[in-house]
């Protein structure tokens, strides 16, 4: 199939490079022409495991290209995806611009049927105005073309885009037309082979459910660190609890991992959206507000426990960070819990000395140069002379640690881990002070 995409960044370029990769001939327009001349250079803008690979081998095959031009691309494509930012406007709700915008564009330029589909992340309703925008469009320029607009939210996690792309679950399309039923069972035909994964819903459900997932997600994970919280005060080990509830099958262990908070593109942003859409038609969603406030305060335990630790006298501290994305396998930092706690280590006058094996970039884009900032180039470096460590990412490179050198590096033998990577009594016989999430913290000196 000939497929176009309006957007190359997370969603747009996987799944772009996931399409042609089987096959499909495939343009992605970005209105960045610095972003396609770099893409067409094989520059990835993103960190993605096997996206560079992905690219650059589709780029070489002719399946794959970009274009700045957005005449050319509402032509070349019967699907037309839409898969450009919704970023959080000031009320929590998802800024449309992008998309209709994008809608716009493919009602002036579109000379024959086209089916629009919305790969982005966007509220319930969304589909209806992208439709008025292109029918009114079409309006004015005299035009009585027919076309359709179909849902197709997209379900990746970053760091396996992928892997979720190619083996996932499911895809769902929500539509009422059998044609575009017929157009989407063809794009992704290559991936449900074996398996008949496509779901078919009503357009809203399928906007909804996307919504629906990742707060569901979120959900657990403020959960888990719920019942972390209170373990830590009751002398019961998470750990423990975590894996009694999780071989459960009804629970599982998906998404049970206590730790720091979550962040990313998605959950925080996700959770403050369907938030709004529920006071938008006056309905209180008390549990995702709940959701969203123990999230909020999950991020302030790193500097919680670091106050206690060093009985508040943190000014003139160097803390040396393990991790500043949000998860590993990426380079993102928007709401990660690194963020929280350096901005809260430099309000008291400590310094931050960090790695990331990915996210050195864009803290730098980030925060810039700064006195109170130092990134290094390996994990040993960031202890050198550090008063205490704090993890803040579970990368795999932090997994294994010799613990006596550890406590040689560090000024204060303090340990922060808020990814619980480690064991509490292990940790403590090599004579460090152990604070983790809900594993019962250490508070004797040794």
């Amino acid at each position: 199939m000939r497929i176009t995409i309006f957007g190359t960044g997370y969603v747009g370029l996987v799944t772009g490079a996931c399409l042609a990769d089987v096959g499909h001939d495939v343009l992605c327009m970005d209105v960045d022409a610095d972003k396609v001349a770099r893409l067409e250079a094989g520059e990835i803008p993103i960190f993605e495991p096997g996206l560079e690979e992905l690219v650059t081998a589709n780029t070489a095959s002719g399946r794959l290209r970009f274009t700045t031009d957005a005449a050319t691309a509402v032509d070349f494509g019967v699907l037309q995806f839409i898969a450009v930012g919704t970023p959080p406007d000031e009320d929590g709700s998802a800024d449309l611009q992008y998309v209709l915008t994008v809608a716009e564009t493919i009602g002036r330029y579109m000379r024959e049927f086209k089916v629009i589909v919305d790969k982005s992340t966007v509220p319930v309703g969304t589909a209806d105005r992208v439709r008025e925008v292109v029918a009114r469009v079409l309006e004015e320029r005299g035009e009585a073309l027919d076309f359709e607009v179909c849902s197709n939210p997209e379900f990746l996690k970053e760091g396996a885009a992928i892997e979720d792309f190619t083996h996932g679950a499911r895809f769902v399309v929500g539509t009422s037309s059998e044609r575009v039923r017929e157009l989407m069972r063809e794009c992704y035909a290559p991936y449900i082979r074996l398996q008949e994964k496509l779901m078919f819903m009503d357009v809203r459900a399928a906007e909804l459910t996307k919504y629906a997932a990742n707060a569901m997600l979120a959900t657990k994970i403020s959960f888990m660190n719920e019942i972390a919280n209170l373990a830590e005060r009751l002398g019961a080990d998470v750990e423990q609890v975590r894996r009694g509830i999780g071989s459960d099958p009804r629970i599982g262990y998906h998404f049970i991992y206590p730790g720091c908070g979550y962040g990313g593109s998605c959950f925080p942003k996700d959770v403050r959206a369907l938030t709004r859409t529920a006071s938008d038609v006056h309905y209180e969603a008390q549990l995702l507000g709940a959701v969203e406030g123990v999230n909020h305060r999950q991020k302030q335990t790193l500097f919680d426990k670091l106050e206690r630790a060093f009985d508040g006298a943190l000014a003139g501290r160097t803390i040396a960070l393990w991790g500043l994305a949000f998860k590993p396998n990426t380079d993102d930092m928007r709401d990660a819990p690194s963020r929280t706690l350096m901005e809260a280590l430099w309000r008291v006058g400590a310094r931050v000395q960090a790695y990331d094996p990915e996210a050195m970039g864009e803290c730098r884009r980030l925060y810039g140069e700064r006195d109170d900032l130092t990134l290094v180039d390996s994990r040993e470096a960031a202890v050198q002379g550090a008063d205490a460590l704090v993890i803040c990412t579970e990368w795999k490179v932090f997994r294994m640690v010799d613990f006596d050198w550890l406590k040689r590096q560090l000024g204060m033998p303090v340990v922060v881990d808020g990814r619980n990577l480690y064991d509490p009594e292990t940790v403590r016989k090599a004579g460090l002070m152990y604070f983790a999430v809900g594993r019962g913290d250490s508070l004797k000196r040794p």
